[in-house]
Order: C-alpha cells, then structure tokens, then sequence
C-alpha cells in the first residue's frame, strides 16, 4: 500500500505558532503529527509515502530525512514555488503512483482519529475513489445516494449545491462531512490531465461523480479530531490517549 500525506498547508488558523513551525511538525502528545501519521500508516502496511511540502519546506524536508529508516521510504512533493491545493498536490505527485493500478491512501496531516486504515484500505479499494465521511456538524456537506455513492455537495448556509445531476434532490440524499481521509486510484489521473495546476479535490470529485464510483464509507464509531483549529490543538493530547 502506497500513501500521500497532506502537509504543505500554511496552517494560518494556528498562527502565530506556524510562523516559525510548519503545522505538520507541531507536537502532540511529545510527538509531531507527522511522525504520529507516519506510525500510523506504518502499522497500516504502508510501504512508501509521499508528503508535499511548502510552508517552511527546509525544515519539513530535514525532518523527513530524519524519519528514513526500516519503516515506509519517504518521498518529497516539492510544492515550495506554490500551494497546488489538494487536486493539483495529488496531480503534481501522480508519478509516484502511476506505475500502480492499485489506489493509494490520501491523508491529511492535522487529521487525528482511530480509524483502521488498513481495514478502511479493504473497504474502500474496489472503487474509483473511497471518502471517508462523518456525521460531524457543519453547514458544508457531501451528499449521497441510499448506497453510498457521491452525488452533490450542498452548503446549507448559502443553499449552493455542486453536482453533475441537474435534477439532484438534496432532501432525498444522505448528508456527511469529509474527514481528511480518503483512497484515490491511479485510473482517475487521465481525468486530472483536464485540470490546472491548482484545485481542490473535492471540485474534482463533485465533477466527475456520474462517470466514476466514488464511494463515502461511514463508520459509526469513528473519532476524529481536526488539528487545524486552534481550539482543538489544546485538547489533542487527551484526544490522541483515547484513541490509542
């Protein structure tokens, strides 16, 4: 299994402590979130990981080197020039990944949670791309039918909906939250080949989601934490015990 971690980010919510530290490297619990996902991946059976860089990229790329062992090689996105986004970051390190046909897991690095990756691998391989999703609030929500497949997006404040079906009905659809976690098969890249430098994923998936199977997989009994926000990095010690 192959993977991608998400950690070119400018963590702007966490200013000013990501002025001097990228937000991948901020410690929980002792320990960088990196290092924390790269464990985790680690114990998944992941054998190769791929981590895009911008926001302080030295330090990022020195402290990669430091994680080269008996473990997954470690290979560098180098986004330093620009933040590609998360679309144009998985297109910019879809060499890494095009020799496979088998998908390979995309994770963000600010994402905590007790999902087993390796069993979510399992469940979500058979698709063009597997979400993992929950029922966390908010006003901003992926919409699927009765067997899970993607159909729209719909942001509940503004009423806007994203979907290739014009007769889509938002009220007939099953609503989830992204989690940050999601697998991506190297069959979809011809379909990035259409795309900028720069996009969001999610803009992808919306777009292409009445051509190919992208699959929300829900689990009751998921915790997740978000690290991004400030208000949730003073809890992530506590958080991050629960789930061990």
């Amino acid at each position: 299994m192959k993977a991608m971690i998400f950690a070119a980010g400018l963590g702007t919510r966490l200013r000013p402590l990501t002025d001097r530290i990228p937000k991948a490297l901020i410690p929980v619990g002792g320990t960088p979130l990196l290092d924390l996902l790269v464990r985790k991946m680690t114990s998944a059976g992941v054998t190769d990981i791929v981590v895009n860089v911008h926001h302080h990229a030295d330090m990022m790329k020195q402290h990669i080197k430091t994680l080269q062992g008996e473990g997954p090689h470690l290979w560098v996105s180098d986004e330093t020039q620009e933040l590609l986004d998360t679309g144009g970051g998985i297109k910019k390190a879809s060499a890494y990944f095009a020799q496979d046909d088998a998908p390979f897991l995309v994770h963000n690095v600010d994402i905590l949670s007790n999902v087993d990756l390796k069993a979510f691998y399992e469940e979500g391989k058979a698709f063009d791309a597997a979400l993992l999703v929950s029922e966390r609030s908010t006003f901003r929500y992926l919409l699927f039918d009765e067997t899970g497949r993607l159909k729209g997006w719909i942001n509940e404040k503004t009423g806007q909906i994203k979907s290739p079906y014009p007769d889509l009905d938002p009220k007939a659809c099953k609503k989830y939250a992204f989690s940050g976690i999601h697998l991506f098969s190297p069959g979809l890249f011809p379909l990035l080949a259409e795309w900028p430098d720069k996009f969001s994923i999610i803009d992808f998936y919306l777009s292409v989601c009445d051509r190919v199977h992208i699959q929300g997989i829900f689990h009751s009994d998921l915790k997740l934490m978000d690290i991004g926000k400030p208000e949730t990095l003073p809890l992530a010690g506590d958080f991050l015990k629960g789930i061990m």
